[in-house]
């Protein structure tokens, strides 16, 4: 009886020292589990403040960004369907104050207005071109057209511009360069005489346009003349000033027209385009 009582003491006493190891062991592990946890939340904590704080800067360049564009906006005008600035609207407005009533009389739109102030520019330009019986300038509506007869400009039956025509391009290149916002069409004309062949020039149709094109180069290469502003063209002898009945009327529909025309549409894309 003794034997079993100390036997059945021994099994509890063992029973009783792995269970306490066992529990200073969750201990133990609960400590730990609790400190990860612990500094889990403060490294939480630091990085939810390192967020607000970038948001808070995001935020802050969101309401710039929009207090800018909603200031930008504010300067905008849209006129006849360009966006521009205050600003440019200003300047149009400040240069046609020097334009005289008179050629702002048919404007019904500031388009309007601004054509006809160009085109006010380009006359005056255009006045230091003296008139001559070999060069005529006539002004219709907004277009302007310089006429040169070809003893100005070429030898009989040449396409080759001659030195002594420097003096006149020079002039009308000063017309063109005065105002980006324009198209330039050189024409060449000629009397209804057949044209003796060459190699490189079979007919009237021929001369004209080699005519109109070489004055489009001289003006390009010798001038500074923008190449986009310029169009060559032949008209053969198709259209005439006056019949070609006589000697004195052949020499006047040999010539060379410079057509010199606003173009409206991009003088707007140019002011956008500067914004």
């Amino acid at each position: 009886m003794r034997k079993i009582s100390l036997v059945v003491l021994s099994a509890i006493l063992l029973s009783s020292c792995v269970s306490k190891k066992k529990y200073v062991a969750l201990e133990t592990e609960n400590g730990q589990l609790k400190s990860e946890l612990t500094k889990t939340k403060v490294e939480n904590e630091e990085l939810e403040a390192k967020f607000d704080a970038i948001q808070a800067r995001v935020d802050a360049y969101n309401n710039k960004i929009n207090s800018l564009t909603e200031e930008s906006n504010a300067k905008m005008v849209n006129v006849d369907g360009v966006v521009m600035s205050e600003d440019a609207k200003a300047q149009m407005r400040e240069t046609l104050k020097n334009v005289p009533s008179e050629y702002l009389a048919g404007a019904t739109t500031l388009k309007d207005s601004m054509n006809a102030a160009i085109t006010y520019n380009i006359k005056n330009t255009a006045s230091d071109i003296d008139e001559s019986d070999d060069i005529a300038v006539k002004v219709e509506e907004t277009v302007v057209m310089i006429s040169i007869s070809d003893k100005m400009l070429f030898k009989s039956g040449s396409y080759r511009v001659t030195d002594k025509a420097d003096a006149i391009l020079q002039k009308i290149a000063d017309v063109i360069n005065s105002e980006e916002s324009l198209d330039v069409m050189v024409e060449g004309h000629t009397d209804d005489k057949k044209m003796i062949e060459s190699a490189s020039v079979k007919d009237n149709w021929d001369l004209s346009v080699l005519r109109a094109t070489s004055v489009v180069k001289r003006l390009q290469n010798n001038f500074e003349v923008a190449p986009e502003k310029l169009i060559a063209a032949g008209r053969s002898f198709y259209q005439p000033l006056v019949s070609n009945d006589t000697a004195e009327n052949r020499a006047k529909n040999r010539r060379t027209r410079i057509v010199i025309l606003p173009n409206i549409d991009k003088f707007f894309a140019l002011m956008a385009a500067n914004q």
